[in-house]
């Protein structure tokens, strides 16, 4: 168990109090969890948020059976405990992770395999802004999207933490990238990022700017995070063997497409949550992206694009931030000042 005798018997957190807005987030003192077998225990130095974060907050995306009801999905800091079969030399690492829950908090237990090292140069900050978005786009981008080098990827809210991070790491492997964006000012703000065209979704038609940035042809994948009626207008800019993978359904749950024209284009339509796969699947998602992605990380080729950070007591305003759209980039939460 590591150090664990010698840790407090409490810890500070913030909590959900109730279903709601941001102002139902609570600071509560609760007891420092122990690690399971296959865990450690993280003393948290900043956790990073994310939409799931508020979508739980609300009561509308409850955490899976046997997962802390803290939110926070990532977080930074150093192992502090292990538990029962996890090598000894991962104490006192310096590590990110990402989290099944629990991440608001001083203290949280996380499996092992979901644990990533922090390299020098990066600051923690920076490492907890890795985890949720790296692991989401290299899954659906690169794992389930097949993007490969020299390919055309489109990316809607191309200035939240997910889309900057789908921009830079599109980059970094020989894509070109399509953002869209709600404002002329957010269409800069991708561009700064690497997009190689940001498209102000509120002035011009996202499929049309597409096709004629690609010649007709389309996008290869698209990531997309709106789902409802966009599904159809991304498929009729979806080149022939196009991926679309959609991650998130700001634009409603369910969606009518010509199916004809997507069988005459042989197209691919997917999607993927994260937070309730396997321990054992984040774990392999983690092992590939330490072998592909993480090398890029500690060269300093890849950052996260931060936007604010708040102290834990703030929790609520850095929700109410984020659902106002105002952020370019990853909120993050400092939880040890």
């Amino acid at each position: 168990m590591g150090l664990v005798d010698s840790l407090p018997a409490t810890m500070r957190v913030t909590a959900i109090s109730a279903p709601g807005g941001p102002e139902v987030l609570v600071e509560e003192e609760r007891a420092v969890p122990r690690p399971a077998a296959g865990e450690v225990l993280v003393a948290v130095s900043h956790a990073g948020v994310n939409r799931p974060d508020c979508l739980q907050r609300a009561g509308a995306y409850p955490p899976p059976k046997g997962a802390s009801d803290l939110p926070g999905l990532e977080i930074s800091g150093t192992i502090v405990a292990l538990g029962e079969t996890v090598d000894p030399v991962m104490l006192d690492q310096k590590v990110c992770a990402l989290t099944n829950g629990g991440g608001y908090a001083q203290y949280c237990t996380v499996p092992v395999g979901q644990c990533l090292p922090v390299p020098a140069g990066l600051s923690m900050a920076e490492a907890a802004a890795l985890p949720e978005t790296l692991f989401t786009v290299w899954h659906n981008v690169f794992q389930r999207g097949l993007a490969r080098d020299g390919e055309t990827l489109l990316v809607h809210g191309g200035t939240s933490g997910i889309g900057t991070m789908a921009i830079k790491l599109a980059k970094l492997f020989d894509m070109r990238v399509a953002a869209t964006c709600g404002s002329d000012e957010k269409c800069e703000q991708a561009r700064s990022v690497g997009a190689d065209l940001a498209i102000n979704y509120r002035t011009r038609d996202f499929g049309e700017a597409v096709r004629d940035f690609t010649s007709g042809k389309g996008a290869d994948v698209i990531l997309d995070v709106v789902a409802g009626e966009y599904t159809q207008r991304n498929l009729d800019c979806l080149a022939v063997e196009g991926r679309l993978v959609t991650i998130a359904t700001l634009g409603g749950p369910t969606a009518e497409i010509h199916v004809g024209k997507l069988m005459v284009k042989r197209q691919t339509l997917t999607g993927s949550t994260l937070r309730a796969r396997s321990d054992a699947f984040k774990a392999l998602l983690a092992d590939d992206i330490a072998a592909n992605a993480w090398p890029l990380v500690a060269m300093d080729e890849l950052r996260p694009q931060m936007d604010r950070i708040y102290p834990l007591s703030e929790a609520a305003e850095a929700h109410r931030r984020m659902e106002a759209g105002e952020h370019f980039g990853k909120i993050v939460l400092a939880v040890d000042e």
